[in-house]
């Protein structure tokens, strides 16, 4: 058995923790290891708050627009994309070995974040305009879980 949703979510603060507490019942109810739930909800809030700040900037600083939010967890791995309007990414992502933003820096530290909590992270741009970032991670189960793969 596999589970799947999309979101389609304006791009409001309020929308990453629903996005988040959607993923988490998710996986609670699926019968996900609690800690694994936990990082990729933090990969996901991260994920989802860079769209929300950069996801369709139209140069006024207005938060305006909408991204998407789409998980799958299959029996082995679970794989997120969010997807904005936005800009994209730079020409040039810095490699996962480039220095790191100071701890105390405003900004930065989210796709960092992704990449440690994550088992593999991709960082694109799609055609026309806008920024995709997905990542996945190999799942563990509780006992009781619904979903486990034998």
């Amino acid at each position: 058995m596999s589970i799947w949703w999309s979101l389609h979510l304006r791009r409001e603060a309020a929308s990453v923790p629903l996005a988040r507490k959607l993923l988490l019942g998710t996986m609670e109810t699926a019968g996900v290891d609690p800690d694994i739930s936990y990082d990729l909800s933090v990969a996901l809030s991260e994920a989802c708050a860079n769209a929300v700040e950069h996801g369709g900037d139209d140069g006024s600083g207005a938060s305006s627009g909408a991204y998407r939010v789409t998980a799958y967890l299959d029996g082995e791995k679970c794989r997120i994309e969010v997807t904005d309007s936005g800009p994209g990414f730079p020409a040039r992502r810095a490699p996962r070995t480039a220095v790191r933003p100071p701890a105390m820096a405003e900004h930065g530290r989210g796709l960092c974040l992704i990449e440690e909590l994550a088992d593999h992270v991709h960082f694109r741009n799609k055609p026309g305009c806008g920024a995709v970032v997905s990542f996945d991670k190999i799942l563990k189960w509780r006992e009781d879980a619904l979903l486990r793969v034998s």
